[in-house]
């Protein structure tokens, strides 16, 4: 077994060699890892971008097995960079950062997308973040970050909302004439009764049913939006969700989580504020891994780097998700 002073002379005499191959960023000389665990070899280590399987490199991208006699390990860390807060302003945008329309608090910029009809890159996120909960108009403003953390239209808009699929809710605000009225004289009585309560219109929609929370921003420049995901790095391609599926997701208030799939194809009703309710059918849930302002990420396998999920919502002992296939169909686009 090597000795700590031969792989630091074979870390020194490769790692100028290994460096200049694609997608490694660093190198330098730890415990091989094997089948998943540490071991007590050691050796020098690449340190990548994204691990690939050996059969899509080219023979001249390979990380030797060994070089002067030590062995060598491959471990992925994603892109580096300089340490940035996820509600800082960044440009260009990865995914897993703060974002959002202008007139709501923030959500999660999820990842690129590519629309299927046009081939132009894309933003996802969910409605909620992107349109506002229905109350946006085509072309608004989209703000990285999103207003709560400083965002401003003249100098921070990343982006105009491009479409959306609406929220059909089961409860919301009436805007019935009638019932205004009603309510209006009712609460007169109340006030002058010195009731604290209020009465407010409501309607009511049993029937209404959703698949997704979805919407699309059209970056202004193409260039200012990057196809990674902050922490878990490109993805491509979907996967079909399973009960106890590890899966990991990237976003805006609690970063890097990671959790497991507990419930498929649940019927669920989600409580949007201001009297506002609506039910989901076929959804993806899993255990506490998401708080306010992560809505909008992007879930990923845990084992791949193929997308599972869009996440929309939670409470402090779940987390709940549109499945991606739903999301890519109802909007038009592919990843």
């Amino acid at each position: 077994m090597a000795e700590v002073e031969e792989v630091r002379r074979a870390k020194e005499l490769s790692k100028y060699s290994i460096l200049s191959k694609p997608n490694v960023v660093g190198v330098g000389y730890g415990y091989k890892e094997k089948a998943g665990r540490r071991t007590t070899e050691l050796s020098v280590v690449a340190l990548v971008r994204v691990k690939l399987p050996k059969s899509s490199l080219a023979p001249d991208e390979l990380v030797p097995a060994t070089f002067d006699g030590v062995s060598t390990d491959v471990v992925q860390v994603g892109e580096i960079r300089a340490l940035q807060v996820r509600t800082d302003r960044w440009r260009p945008a990865p995914g897993g950062v703060s974002i959002g329309h202008y007139q709501i608090t923030a959500g999660t910029l999820g990842t690129a997308v590519r629309d299927v009809a046009s081939g132009q890159r894309l933003i996802l996120s969910n409605n909620h973040v992107l349109a506002n909960s229905n109350d946006a108009q085509l072309g608004d403003a989209i703000l990285q970050p999103g207003p709560i953390d400083g965002g401003h239209a003249d100098s921070d808009t990343l982006a105009t909302l491009e479409r959306f699929i609406p929220i059909q809710f089961t409860n919301e605000p009436s805007d019935c004439g009638v019932a205004k009225r009603v309510a209006d004289g009712a609460n007169f009585v109340a006030r002058l009764l010195a009731s604290r309560s209020k009465l407010v219109p409501i309607r009511e929609d049993p029937a209404a049913i959703n698949q997704v929370d979805a919407a699309l921003a059209r970056p202004a420049d193409d260039g200012d939006l990057l196809n990674e995901i902050l922490d878990i790095g490109e993805v491509s391609g979907t996967v079909e969700p399973t009960l106890d599926m590890a899966v990991r997701k990237s976003g805006r208030t609690t970063a890097f989580t990671t959790g497991q799939i507990t419930v498929l194809e649940a019927t669920i009703d989600v409580n949007y504020g201001e009297s506002r309710k609506a039910r989901f059918e076929g959804q993806i849930v899993a255990g506490p891994m998401s708080q306010g302002g992560d809505s909008g990420s992007l879930l990923v396998a845990g084992d791949s780097l193929q997308a599972v999920g869009l996440l929309y919502a939670g409470s402090n002992q779940a987390t709940i998700f549109n499945p991606i296939g739903e999301v890519l169909a109802a909007l038009g686009i592919e990843l």
